[in-house]
């Protein structure tokens, strides 16, 4: 008759998990170096390396919904941009809605990044967006203004609802 061992599930939580690897540290006869030492116990825990249980633990920052309620009433039933924003923070946060659907490393003219734009605004003025993403560090532009490029950046939470919220209409 062969007995079979059950492991015992212990869930451990580590408030202080430098702490934890400096005492750990302390009672090994050769210990590595502070940093291996938390990227073993990272490991241990399954993450491919300290870097990546950081990313994981951290909290994610949450889209306030009374932003996104408001930068929504600026879009038609379409998801299209009825009219620019007055104030400042509203503008980037419509402005990302537009970024997100301009292709990311391609290079367009001003006559072909103004025709994305006017697909996405009901409003026929892609001189004012194309400058505003401009500004806003959304689009980069040459020199001599003849070819514009989306720059890559993480959008807000916010912009994140809410180009969510405009995919799903």
């Amino acid at each position: 008759m062969s007995t079979f061992s059950r492991r015992e599930t212990i869930p451990l939580a580590i408030d202080d998990l430098s702490g934890f690897a400096r005492a750990l540290r302390a009672s090994l006869d050769a210990p590595p170096s502070h940093q291996q030492m938390l990227g073993l116990i990272a490991r241990a825990a399954g993450y491919r390396n300290y870097q990546q249980l950081r990313a994981q633990a951290e909290p994610k920052p949450k889209a306030d919904p009374k932003q996104v309620a408001r930068a929504l009433r600026h879009f038609d039933e379409h998801g299209r941009l009825l009219r620019f924003p007055g104030r400042t923070a509203m503008q980037a946060l419509c402005l990302a809605s537009i970024w997100a659907r301009i292709p990311p490393r391609q290079v367009f003219n001003e006559r072909e990044i103004s025709a994305r734009i006017d697909l996405h605004c009901a409003f026929r003025d892609a001189a004012q967006i194309r400058r505003s993403m401009v500004e806003n560090r959304m689009l980069t532009r040459t020199c001599d203004g003849a070819r514009y490029s989306r720059i890559e950046h993480r959008p807000s939470p916010e912009a994140l609802a809410l180009i969510a919220a405009l995919q799903k209409l």
